[in-house]
């Protein structure tokens, strides 16, 4: 089983998460968190085309997808989270961005009350 969230796919729901949801931000990221009464966590990712070009935006989708699997996902359950990036996240050294996107998704998490977990529940 996946340490990721299931995704947020229907506009509705990230404005939900938008108007309703607590956010916490720095320059690079926007992190919504609203809880939900689903008992899992859900996620979204949003990158503009201000970001960057195709390559680079899901560059940086795949960066965040690829951390939250690593760190075992987000916890506590039943959380609509949405990740929001902001243009100079476009300008992280491709070498550098793993460590970057780690080190500011963390601060942000942490402001909102989440964290990352361990092992998934099966």
């Amino acid at each position: 089983m996946s340490c990721l969230p299931e995704s947020i796919r229907k506009p509705e729901t990230f404005k939900k998460v938008y108007s309703r949801g607590r956010y916490a931000a720095d320059g690079v990221f926007v992190v919504y968190a609203l809880a939900n009464d689903l008992g899992t966590n859900r996620l979204g990712i949003t990158v503009s085309k201000k970001v960057g070009n195709a390559v680079r935006r899901n560059l940086l989708r795949r960066l965040v997808k690829e951390m939250l699997r690593a760190k075992g996902g987000i916890r506590p359950f039943g959380y609509d989270v949405v990740v929001l990036a902001r243009p100079p996240a476009g300008l992280l050294e491709r070498s550098a961005a793993f460590a970057a996107v780690d080190k500011s998704l963390s601060v942000l998490f942490k402001r909102l009350g989440l964290s990352f977990g361990g092992s998934p529940v099966q």
